[in-house]
């Protein structure tokens, strides 16, 4: 690791191979400068692993599902430059709807959605 023992030589007249006096917190400084480069990269890469860059575009949509250890849900969607958050509460949905179709859970635990027969080329709201 000969670049961490650099001497420095007085400038002018005097002794030249005497090496000058440094400062004892000139290590700790460059330590200082190493650990705010190691935290700059940290925040890069956390972004890029987990695609968060898209909250930055103006242009993207994304929805977030978090769920904390209590079993609470909170979506989270961004359209544009909206941001919304919505708390989902454990007790049912209540009014009135329409039957749109089916939903299977198959073996491997993926899900399929079949409509209903009279509502696969239907693309309005139903009257």
């Amino acid at each position: 690791m000969r670049y961490l023992k650099k001497r420095r030589y007085a400038v002018g007249g005097g002794n030249q191979t005497r090496p000058m006096a440094s400062d004892p917190m000139d290590g700790v400084a460059n330590l200082f400068d190493i650990g705010l480069v190691f935290i700059v990269g940290l925040i890069v890469t956390l972004f890029s692993t987990y695609r968060l860059h898209d909250l930055f575009n103006e242009e993207s949509e994304m929805t977030i599902v978090k769920k904390n250890k209590n079993g609470e849900m909170e979506i989270i969607t961004k359209s544009k430059r909206k941001i919304e958050a919505l708390k989902v509460s454990k007790t049912m949905g209540e009014g009135e709807g329409h039957r749109m179709g089916v939903a299977y859970r198959l073996e491997d635990g993926s899900m399929v959605y079949v409509p209903d027969g009279n509502e696969a080329g239907r693309t309005g709201p139903r009257e």
